[in-house]
Order: structure tokens, then sequence, then C-alpha cells
């Protein structure tokens, strides 16, 4: 889940029979967009990719497609109004033919009820993976989104690989940054 999200945030704490999860259509693309570019500050920082019409052709081409559950959650009063979003795109193992899911996006609007939206959106989504005859899901959450990492332990993921980095320096001749110097 990111830290802030894009449109109205909720007046009232909803019930979960308040909320609709339903296939994301085009129609909410400009809320899809905003929640990707939300999500992308909230991985890369200054690096973030923030140009909306990229994000707006990565997004559209997965609507709809076979292999790709794309879902938000509105209120059921609002069904236009996209309090959340959620990406999960179906893998075939090279090796082993598994079929396996790929979590690519979750972010919910801050709001009282974000908990409970991101629970409703991440239960959507393993139902739809497990309709779709996967096996096991992935996903990637930057290292200090809380929330994500929170929610994706609550249900039942665990960490299994860590992603180590290292800024060399733009200018060959400077000092590295953000790692220890060389020996």
């Amino acid at each position: 889940m990111t830290s802030t999200g894009p449109g109205p945030a909720s007046t009232g704490v909803l019930r979960a029979d308040q909320v609709t999860i339903r296939p994301a259509a085009e129609a909410d693309l400009d809320a899809i967009v905003a929640f990707e570019i939300e999500i992308a500050v909230v991985s890369f920082g200054d690096e973030a990719i923030t140009d909306p019409a990229l994000h707006r052709r990565r997004v559209s081409g997965a609507l709809g497609r076979a292999g790709e559950v794309t879902l938000v959650a509105a209120p059921a009063a609002d069904p236009g109004q996209v309090l959340g979003w959620a990406w999960l795109s179906s893998r075939t193992n090279s090796l082993t033919g598994a079929v396996y899911g790929n979590f690519r996006s979750l972010a919910v609007a801050a709001g009282p009820a974000r908990p409970l939206i991101g629970e409703l959106l991440l239960a959507a989504v393993l139902a739809a993976a497990e309709a779709g005859g996967m096996t096991q899901l992935t996903g990637k959450v930057h290292a200090g989104n809380l929330g994500m990492r929170a929610l994706y332990r609550k249900f039942g993921f665990a960490a299994t690989h860590l992603t180590m980095e290292r800024r060399l320096p733009a200018d060959p001749g400077g000092a590295a940054q953000g790692g220890d110097p060389a020996p």
C-alpha cells in the first residue's frame, strides 16, 4: 500500500459490505495511473518514473487481457470512485512449467478504510490466482513500505529474497555513494 493516494478519502469508515471489488475498466485509468505514479515514488523516490502517459500505456495494455488480474475497489454506493487498485500477472516458470502470479501493484487511497480496502483487494487477488491455477505468488515491495510488508505477511507471504543495491559514482573520478569504499 502506498502512503497516500489519489481521489477523495472516505468521510466515514466503510464496512466490507459497503465496498465493491470489480475488474478495472478504461474509465478507471486516471485513478489507476495516479496510484501507479504514487507506487513509483514510494518505491524509487527521486528516480521514479512519473510520466502519466507511460503508466497509462502500461496499465491499459493489461486491462481485460488474459492472464492479467486488474481489480479496483470502490464504494458500493459510488462504483465509479476508485479507492484502491491491484494488479497480478500470470507467468509460467520456464523450467518447471508451473503457473505463478507476479504481483505488480496494490495501492489504496489514504483514509480510515484503507486497511480494510487493502485486505479486500488482496483477498480478491488471491481468489483470482487460485481460480487461475497459480501455484505461487511473488511480489516485490520497497523495504521502507511497512504497510505493504505487513499486509503481505498478514496474508501468508514470506520474505524469500533480498535485493542489495550499491550506487556507483556518476563521475568515474568521484567518490562512491551509498556503499562502503572499495578495499
